[in-house]
């Protein structure tokens, strides 16, 4: 047998909710219905995901969960936040819902991927496809890259920002002379981005700050240009 197809059933507190978010996002609904059961079947291009509604439902305490693979996460991620700016006003970084940014995961033999936490608190966690990449990742080295791949582990995979934090703040530290000055960079913008997600924009104000002070030559502010970018996105969901 060839050609099967699955779709991901997740559980919500309202599809209403659900309707409303994932057309930010592209998506169009197929089916809604409120008998027999709430449920609502949602699509953009080839991706596929249905939710069903339970009364008292706490989107907190959910374990939904599915993962999607994508030839160009880059790609999909920019749409999602067009979405979101257009409907928003800006990326969203905390609570619920929420997205993150695009990065190498440790945890998945070095390829891209971000989350979209949407109402009902599912985690739509959207990878690079391994079998449609040609180009081996490599994780970048040096501390301060290795304590961001760490962090981003616990974060972005489990969800556990205290502990990405108290690795990122581990690390802040105890600078050295050899440290790279970009990866310094992409640690402090994704300590703000942190910070934002556990509600602290002082110490989010602070990390974006910082960042912006490093010295940085022609060459790595070139290199640096993405996590500027992030750190705009940060600056703007702030204000």
């Amino acid at each position: 047998m060839t050609n099967e197809v699955t779709v991901p059933l997740l559980p919500c507190a309202s599809i209403d909710d659900i309707v409303a978010f994932y057309e930010v996002l592209g998506f169009h609904t197929t089916v809604k219905q409120r008998k027999p059961n709430p449920y609502v079947a949602l699509q953009r291009e080839d991706l596929h995901l249905h939710f069903f509604e339970i009364a008292g439902f706490d989107p907190e305490q959910s374990y939904g969960s599915c993962v999607v693979l994508t030839t160009d996460i880059e790609e999909l991620h920019r749409a999602f936040a067009g979405g979101m700016r257009a409907a928003y006003g800006k990326v969203l970084v905390s609570g619920m819902p929420r997205m993150t940014r695009p990065r190498a995961r440790k945890n998945s033999d070095g390829l891209g991927g971000f989350s979209v936490i949407d109402p009902g608190g599912n985690w739509i966690r959207v990878f690079q496809n391994a079998a449609r990449t040609s180009t081996p990742t490599t994780m970048p080295a040096g501390r301060l890259a290795k304590a961001l791949a760490n962090a981003v582990v616990q974060s972005d995979s489990r969800g556990d920002a205290q502990q990405a934090v108290r690795i990122i703040d581990s690390a802040l530290a105890r600078p050295q002379a050899d440290d790279d000055p970009v990866a310094q960079v992409e640690v402090l913008v994704y300590r703000a981005e942190l910070a934002m997600v556990l509600q602290d924009q002082e110490t989010a104000t602070e990390m974006l700050d910082r960042a912006a002070r490093v010295v940085l030559s022609a060459d790595e502010t070139v290199r640096a240009a993405p996590s500027f970018g992030t750190a705009a996105d940060l600056a703007a969901a702030l204000r």
